[in-house]
């Protein structure tokens, strides 16, 4: 499958067997012009070192290089790993000539693991030597762990009659828990805005996408989204608040949606994706809380591949999320087929069995008492999460 992808991005990738060989493990993304960027960071109190660099670095707003490895997190590694995480950027800015704080560091992998320097270091001059030959292909294969298939969405719109292009990679199955989810993801294009927008867009993008997905309740401390901006479509700059701006968000937003939409799918053992909507709450912060206990529920994601359509697993979690409800006012369906009606059944459970054999899953619960909405992605939990998250170590 072919990509578009912005102009003025390129790409490299090696193997420098990190956690072990025989994949390529380190992606180097490169822009060819200064590029303004913004970031979203895990809200974890513990935080890998490559975050915390990150974090002072784009203070500043800008850069041009993203280097990233998997099989490794960097995190809990003291003093040394904090060094590791520099000594990566600096190696890359001297070969590259560019500044110190115009390179940006990414780790994911094994937590409390110094990072194998020794091999990773004798590595980055070919990395840098080979920029250009690389696809975005290959720097989404060379970000996974337990990811099953690279993840990549490219969305293309027109701004002052200039074609804007939009491009993300992430990696992300497991340890998935909003605020952010479990994830790394770097968006690249090619669209003149300026920096106040360019923040907006990604904290409303990452609002309703990364941040309304759940697999398994866990947070990392490697959570990062980066977002570079070129310029390089020659679109007139994109201001807060205009017509373009809300254009640019739009499909902003889209790209993250669907790289969460992979993620879910793509989560450690998962067999379905499912996708839990809450209408007619009291208020919209109330529906979000009613989604995410009914998508964190482990009862409600056994059930689901169970094919059990056990819909007072689902009361049950409405009742504990902190939501108004009132149970005899509250309607549950699955993909369109109500299996209770005011809080009562409709004795349709053979019908809603067999709708849980399906790859994917709505959940739609109208609570109505209000006029909140929530969307949340979620998946079912297998053995297969369990054996994944067992042996992840060995």
């Amino acid at each position: 499958m072919s990509f578009d992808i912005p102009k003025g991005f390129l790409f490299s990738t090696i193997e420098a067997a990190i956690k072990k060989p025989g994949r390529k493990d380190i992606a180097l993304m490169y822009s060819c012009a200064d590029a303004s960027m913004s970031g979203m960071f895990t809200t974890n109190k513990v935080k890998a070192a490559p975050v915390k660099l990150d974090m002072i670095k784009i203070k500043k707003g800008t850069g041009r290089a993203i280097i990233v490895n998997s099989g490794n997190a960097n995190a809990c590694t003291g003093k040394q790993g904090m060094k590791d995480a520099v000594e990566m950027t600096e190696i890359i800015a001297n070969l590259m000539g560019l500044k110190r704080d115009q390179v940006y560091v990414c780790s994911t992998g094994v937590i409390g693991t110094p990072m194998p320097m020794e091999r990773i270091l004798p590595k980055i001059p070919e990395l840098v030597k080979g920029i250009g030959k690389s696809t975005i292909q290959d720097a989404a294969s060379a970000i996974m762990t337990t990811d099953t298939f690279p993840k990549i969405v490219s969305r293309k719109v027109s701004i002052g009659k200039k074609n804007i292009i939009i491009s993300a990679i992430c990696k992300g199955a497991g340890m998935i828990c909003p605020n952010m989810a479990t994830m790394l993801c770097f968006i690249m294009t090619d669209a003149n805005i300026e920096k106040q927008a360019l923040d907006a867009s990604l904290i409303s993008a990452v609002g309703k996408s990364f941040n309304r997905i759940t697999i398994d309740g866990d947070m990392s401390t490697n959570d990062t989204v980066l977002i570079m901006a070129n310029g390089q479509a020659g679109n007139p700059l994109i201001k807060n608040d205009s017509d373009d701006f809300r254009i640019f968000s739009s499909a902003l937003t889209e790209v993250a949606y669907e790289l969460s939409r992979l993620i879910v799918k793509d989560a450690e053992g998962a067999s379905k994706l499912v996708e839990v909507e809450i209408v007619h709450a009291k208020s919209d912060k109330d529906a979000e809380k009613a989604a995410f206990s009914i998508a964190n529920s482990l009862l409600v994601k056994t059930a689901i591949y169970g094919n059990d359509a056990n819909w007072g697993r689902l009361m049950a979690a409405l009742g504990y999320s902190g939501a108004a409800i009132k149970e005899e006012k509250t309607d549950i369906y699955l993909n369109k087929l109500q299996i209770a009606e005011h809080g009562l059944a409709t004795g349709k459970d053979k019908e809603a069995n067999d709708i849980l054999k399906d790859d994917e899953i709505q959940i739609l619960i109208d609570l109505n008492i209000g006029n909140g909405s929530a969307k949340v992605l979620t998946c079912d939990i297998t053995e297969g999460y369990v054996r994944i998250n067992a042996e992840y170590r060995t």
